[in-house]
């Protein structure tokens, strides 16, 4: 099968190269080419999926940084968790029986697109790919326990610490990092809402821990200048992560 028109083909994939993920054969990679439908670019702060609206679409992300949220019916949102790069969109969907979440884009993001309704015949005739898929949606439900750990147990320089480090690590895994730095385009808000802190007290914990030197964010860019006492001080210790297979 060709690539749609307008798509880059999955051989000029420039994730590919990236230590982060799985190598792949020249055979996986066609049967990932024949699953994919196109290319899709979101502009900052426009929806990649409208929250309770089923996408047709399930999407990995290319570049930039989005996050999946729901919202309460007073406005409040929650962020479940940021995206970004080899990251895969919507399976949740699949399974949901009510309502579903939302994922917005923080950053222009590029997303490779994949159709649904061709996931369960995938699944069926190519297993290898189909145990890929169920490998990141575990992954993102570990994710996610960490999550809840970090708002049911954390204090507030702890969830900021945690999330801190767990984003500089995740951007600098997928080689985001540049000379130390990672961009960081995060307002407060996307923090507050993430980590389940008010505001006024997400500034206060930020500016602390920037006053301990632990850390400095200038002009939407994070670096992490204590990274062992950050580390220690949010109970961050990942152990080395193996490649994570790219759809």
């Amino acid at each position: 099968m060709q690539p749609p028109t307008g798509a880059h083909p999955c051989e000029r994939c420039l994730l590919r190269g990236n230590p982060a993920f799985l190598a792949v054969t020249a055979e996986d990679l066609r049967l990932i080419e024949s699953f994919r439908t196109g290319t899709r670019t979101v502009e900052a702060g426009r929806a990649v999926i409208e929250e309770d609206h089923p996408s047709p679409q399930l999407y990995t992300v290319y570049s930039g940084w989005a996050f999946r949220y729901k919202s309460l019916s007073d406005g409040r949102r929650q962020i479940l968790g940021f995206l970004l790069p080899g990251d895969f969109i919507g399976l949740q969907d699949e399974f949901a029986d009510g309502h579903t979440h939302g994922v917005e884009a923080v950053t222009d993001v590029t997303l490779c697109s994949f159709a649904r309704d061709r996931l369960w015949p995938l699944f069926h005739a190519q297993p290898k790919l189909g145990y890929h898929i169920t490998w990141l949606a575990a992954r993102e439900e570990k994710m996610v326990d960490d999550n809840l750990v970090t708002a049911g147990r954390r204090n507030a320089a702890e969830r900021v610490a945690m999330l801190l480090m767990h984003l500089y690590r995740r951007a600098e895994r997928v080689g985001m990092a540049r000379e130390g730095w990672v961009a960081f385009p995060f307002n407060q808000q996307h923090i507050a809402d993430a980590l389940g802190l008010s505001l006024v007290h997400t500034n206060k914990t930020l500016r602390r821990l920037q006053r301990l030197g632990l850390y400095r964010l200038e002009g939407g860019w994070l670096r992490i200048l204590e990274p062992h006492a950050l580390q220690t001080l949010g109970d961050y210790f990942e152990r080395p992560l193996q490649p994570a297979p790219l759809i």
